[in-house]
């Protein structure tokens, strides 16, 4: 149970009624209050870790900016959070830059990313004066050209560059490996960098890069770093090119089960900035700025989702089948991605994990499972399941697959609790109907 306790968010404890405690809440008071499935995020896990992230990298590298990549989980609540702790912000489509906008986020801090952005997509960002349009391929420097020369606006830009790594992950989460969908190949960015140079409405800033998601080893990231400067030393001086910025992306892995290697932020810092440093020199380049972009591994460990036991099955192989009443739609990560959690029974924590069970949704699908074969106590009907590490890509990915609801979120903050998104109702589901 202990090693368990360490995937949730910082501070859980266990309370005399043998409940799991959360942000000082007993989340089984909150699952009668709120229903399930209940999604829960603590407000103090993610300050300490914005706070972790600034602190290694900023030590060790000053001109850093740590960029909150949104698309692993976006509210306003977190981004009231995320400007007070002045991080900068990732996005990726006009919805999550107008989430941003509306919020009163700084847009002159927002990158904004995306490997097919609309027409409108580019008015928008140019109309919100982002700070940075990170560019994916020539078609698109074209018309972020035109459109801001029709707008008599300079937007300063990053290019995205493919280094060709393969950074030892799930291939669904591989971003930066030869053939990927994303950023300019090697040899592309030689001519957009030649050609962005002459463009009097786009100001290159540097160059961007991203090579996927649950990194492990800093390798990988050390490997990019040599493809991408030995880039820039080739195109330096061209057009008066010369790097001043370096958006590295994130990726950076965090625990998902007690079995998981627990990297720390340190790590990586340790690794990337004596590598940086020794290749700048070595390639006669100036230091630039340096942006990561954390996601998952600001975001994951903050939230909790939590679930009620329904039937229990047993079939034959034997597999011993709890039933809860979420599933795929709110977590298709397991699905999709084969992705392990690890799960306890909320209330009843003092009890020894002595069964092997497989934690199955409710929905029509043969793999929809969150959990195969886990350890628990003996469940029952009613009990309440709490599964960690369910900050990142369970919400932004939740669908309302078998016409079901999509669950709450409650922010847990110095002791209180927040409602800060309702559960939807049957009537949400045809708000969008024209007959």
């Amino acid at each position: 149970m202990n090693n368990k306790i360490s995937l949730f968010p910082q501070g859980t404890t266990v309370n005399s009624h043998h409940h799991l405690v959360i942000g000082g809440q007993d989340v089984t008071e909150l699952a009668d209050k709120y229903g399930t499935p209940l999604y829960l995020f603590d407000e103090l896990t993610i300050r300490n870790r914005c706070r972790e992230f600034k602190a290694e990298f900023g030590k060790r590298y000053a001109n850093t900016v740590v960029a909150y990549a949104s698309k692993a989980f976006l509210h306003k609540a977190l981004l009231h959070v995320l400007r007070e702790e002045e991080l900068w912000l990732d996005v990726v489509s006009g919805g999550e830059l107008f989430l941003a906008e509306t919020a009163g986020f700084p847009l002159q801090n927002v990158y904004f990313h995306g490997n097919n952005k609309s027409a409108d997509e580019l008015e928008y960002a140019l109309k919100c004066h982002v700070g940075r349009v990170v560019v994916d391929g020539m078609d698109e420097l074209h018309a972020l050209a035109n459109l801001a020369q029709s707008q008599g606006i300079t937007q300063e830009i990053l290019l995205r560059v493919t280094p060709g790594v393969d950074p030892h992950t799930h291939s669904h989460i591989i971003t930066g490996a030869v053939g990927s969908k994303f950023g300019f190949s090697l040899a592309d960015a030689r001519e957009a960098i030649t050609y962005a140079m002459t463009l009097p409405c786009l100001k290159l800033k540097g160059i961007h890069f991203h090579i996927g998601s649950l990194i492990y080893e800093a390798e990988a990231y050390l490997e990019a770093l040599d493809v991408v400067l030995e880039l820039v030393s080739k195109m330096q001086g061209v057009n008066s090119f010369s790097l001043l910025e370096l958006n590295i992306g994130g990726g950076f892995a965090v625990p998902y089960t007690s079995h998981d290697q627990n990297v720390e932020v340190s790590y990586y810092a340790e690794a990337l900035f004596p590598h940086l440093m020794q290749k700048c020199a070595s390639l006669h380049l100036e230091l630039p700025k340096l942006t990561i972009e954390p996601g998952r591994s600001l975001i994951a460990q903050a939230g909790v989702a939590l679930y009620r036991v329904g039937y229990i099955k047993d079939a034959e192989g034997p597999v011993r089948y709890v039933m809860v009443d979420g599933g795929m739609a709110d977590n298709i990560r397991p699905s999709l991605y084969d992705a392990r959690y690890e799960a306890v029974l909320a209330n009843r924590m003092n009890e020894a994990d002595s069964e092997k069970v497989t934690i199955a949704g409710r929905f029509c699908e043969s793999g929809d499972k969150l959990i195969n074969n886990i350890y628990l106590p003996p469940v029952a009907g009613g009990d309440l399941l709490a599964v960690p590490v369910c900050g990142a890509y369970c919400l932004p990915l939740a669908s309302n697959y078998n016409a079901t609801v999509k669950a709450p979120i409650v922010w847990l903050s110095s002791g209180n609790e927040q409602l800060i998104r309702r559960r939807e109702t049957y009537q949400d589901l045809t708000l969008c109907d024209l007959i």
